[in-house]
């Protein structure tokens, strides 16, 4: 007998999903890191986890892979695999890679011997671990850097190897804790591209990060959470389409104390917005924001489609909260 789940979006077979999570939640002392939480990741997905710092995403992680232990209530359930975390916790490690927020390379290493340290962890054979050694060398552009010490390497090659090390496995799963926090724009599109390749090999991803445009680019899906709970849920381009006007116009101190624009988004049926010295004005057609547009100086606004950006401020807010 088939099993499945009723999740999302209608029935989904239980061999199809990876990773299922109910009702999780995590205090620590006072503060409720992870509230009342659910999601699910199939086979083959990538899953991106937004949030302010202090939304719960690596918390959520370091569940997932059973570092932080969940608080015990009722409902919860959580099977990696078909195994729980806590119970299986070496059974899931076996097929899936962590990378970590912060790399973790041991800097006394060059380059190979990392990998070739990973290899003995997992029982694999010398002479495999040469063979996947220089293919995870070569998927990640280090192949030049293969005897060069850690503290040789740029931050964008130390996070290419901390990925390949991670991968050593050949795991069914990669968790990726903001992959690209803090890299270049070359080393971030490299990046994105060997996910998507690892997609097409069967892997399934779990990120998360601050990239708005990482996410657009790469996740199946997405979770945005705040203050621990999961504020919306689905496909990028479905939630843009779904919830946040097409269009948005940016103004900025020039303009700002010159006119009611309060009034006028009122008269017109637009959102109005204000952070710092800026104004924010968003419609579903381009038009009626052009006709503000040319009541004021040229190089004051400027007119664009909105994006997931725009989608997580107006559902998490512009203002920092205590943990950031």
């Amino acid at each position: 007998m088939i099993e499945y789940v009723k999740y999302w979006k209608g029935d989904i077979k239980l061999d199809d999903v990876e990773i299922l999570v109910r009702n999780l939640n995590k205090t620590y002392g006072n503060i409720k890191a992870v509230d009342s939480l659910d999601f699910l990741v199939k086979r083959t997905e990538c899953l991106g986890l937004l949030g302010p710092n202090g939304a719960g995403k690596s918390t959520t992680m370091k569940t997932i892979y059973g570092v932080s232990v969940p608080d015990e209530c009722q409902d919860t359930d959580i099977s990696i695999f078909g195994f729980h975390p806590r119970k299986d916790a070496l059974k899931i490690k076996a097929l899936a890679g962590i990378v970590p927020q912060q790399d973790n390379l041991d800097s006394e290493l060059n380059v190979k011997d990392n990998l070739a340290i990973y290899a003995k962890f997992y029982g694999i054979s010398a002479q495999l671990a040469r063979t996947r050694i220089e293919e995870l060398l070569s998927f990640m552009e280090l192949q030049d850097k293969a005897k060069a010490r850690v503290q040789e390497l740029s931050g964008g090659m130390q996070r290419r190897l901390t990925i390949a090390r991670a991968l050593i496995n050949n795991p069914r799963l990669l968790i990726l804790d903001e992959p690209t926090t803090g890299l270049d724009p070359q080393v971030r599109h490299l990046i994105w591209n060997k996910i998507r390749e690892l997609q097409e090999k069967g892997v399934t991803i779990l990120l998360s990060t601050h990239y708005m445009e990482e996410a657009f680019q790469i996740c199946n899906r997405i979770i945005i959470m705040d203050k621990g709970k999961k504020i919306l849920e689905g496909p990028p381009r479905e939630l843009l389409a779904g919830s946040i006007e097409k269009y948005v116009m940016e103004i900025h101190s020039a303009q700002r104390g010159t006119r009611d624009y309060q009034s006028y988004c009122t008269e017109y049926g637009l959102r109005y917005e204000c952070f710092q010295d800026t104004v924010f004005i968003y419609s579903n057609e381009a038009v009626a924001l052009s006709v503000l547009g040319d009541q004021l100086p040229e190089h004051d606004y400027h007119i664009r489609p909105a994006n997931l950006e725009d989608l997580f401020l107006k559902v998490t807010g512009r203002s920092l909260n205590e943990l950031q």
